[in-house]
């Protein structure tokens, strides 16, 4: 698949003054994250940094001395929902306006055993969904106050599933309290999840001058499955000058965030979902991506499904009794 379709951000986009905008990208220490976030200081923007470990921001964003725009560090940790709220209320007293929140950072439990966050959330949901959830929620208002603005959640080509399973957000079970544990398939539906968080995001903002969207970045060459076991980490070593015609390199895996983020064109299919070209749809005619893209997985597009899902996560985060 050498020839394959790469889509970048165009020119016009690339070249935006982004000078005294103010954005978030969480997971900005590495991988997509950090490339998303060069971009956008690249361009003049002003980027909140929010990562687990500050100091690992701090140390890569010394790349950034020769760009135009700034940023800041600020902690966060999206397994713990206290930490969540300590950013957003930080957040909140520094700034005055949030022109863009990319909920970027995202992992996937690469053992058997099921894990869970600190408020007892399974651990890929939790830090994928939740945490995201709960952030966007308490920056809602000033997104609103900032627009025209715009929230990216990612996603992955994983929650497509093929013809044949189509992965689904289990309502009664999200935490995988009461099924047999499979950490592949909990990491599908937490990303069905972000999909429908965003469209049903879209439609409660309708008319606000907030746009929303979920990305799937590419088949990124990030360290996305730390954590596995050793075999795998073979095998995926072995594999890995195999694959690298399939793979995106984090700058390309950034562009379809960046796109949503900046875009002039991206606010007219707020609530969709975009997607870089992929080797791993099982569904042929979707590798070519699009920006935006028809997801494949009817689960992903149920309204229904989106609302009550909404509705049970400010139950479950607590936001309800504020």
């Amino acid at each position: 698949m050498a020839g394959r379709i790469k889509r970048h951000i165009d020119e016009e986009t690339a070249g935006k003054d982004l000078s005294g905008k103010v954005y978030i990208v969480t997971g900005a220490n590495s991988g997509v994250g950090l490339e998303t976030t060069r971009q956008l200081v690249r361009q003049g923007g002003h980027v909140v940094m929010a990562c687990r470990r500050p100091e690992a921001g701090e140390e890569v964003a010394q790349s950034f001395s020769e760009l135009k725009g700034s940023y800041v560090v600020m902690r966060i940790d999206l397994a713990d929902l206290q930490s969540v709220r300590d950013f957003a209320t930080q957040f909140l007293r520094k700034y005055d306006r949030l022109d863009g929140l990319a909920c970027n950072a995202g992992m996937a439990n690469m053992q058997r055993e099921r894990k869970v966050t600190k408020d007892g959330f399974e651990i890929t949901i939790g830090i994928s969904y939740f945490g995201h959830f709960l952030l966007t929620e308490l920056l809602l208002d000033m997104l609103k106050q900032s627009a025209p603005s715009r929230m990216v959640i990612v996603s992955s080509v994983v929650h497509a599933g093929n013809p044949r399973n189509r992965p689904d957000v289990d309502l009664d079970d999200l935490s995988w309290e009461k099924r047999p544990y499979a950490n592949m398939t909990a990491y599908a539906e937490a990303k069905v999840a972000n999909i429908l968080y965003a469209k049903e995001l879209a439609e409660r903002l309708k008319g606000s001058g907030v746009s929303t969207f979920s990305v799937h970045p590419g088949w990124a060459r990030s360290n996305f499955g730390s954590g596995a076991n050793w075999l795998m980490n073979t095998a995926m070593a072995i594999m890995r000058p195999f694959t690298r015609s399939m793979t995106d390199s984090n700058e390309e895996s950034a562009q379809s965030t960046l796109h949503c983020l900046l875009s002039d064109d991206a606010p007219n299919h707020s609530g969709a979902y975009f997607s870089q070209s992929s080797v791993l749809y099982r569904d042929r005619e979707c590798r070519d991506g699009g920006w935006p893209m028809e997801s494949p997985n009817p689960n992903a597009k149920n309204m229904d499904t989106a609302r009550r899902l909404v509705d049970l996560s400010f139950d479950l985060v607590g936001l309800n009794n504020e």
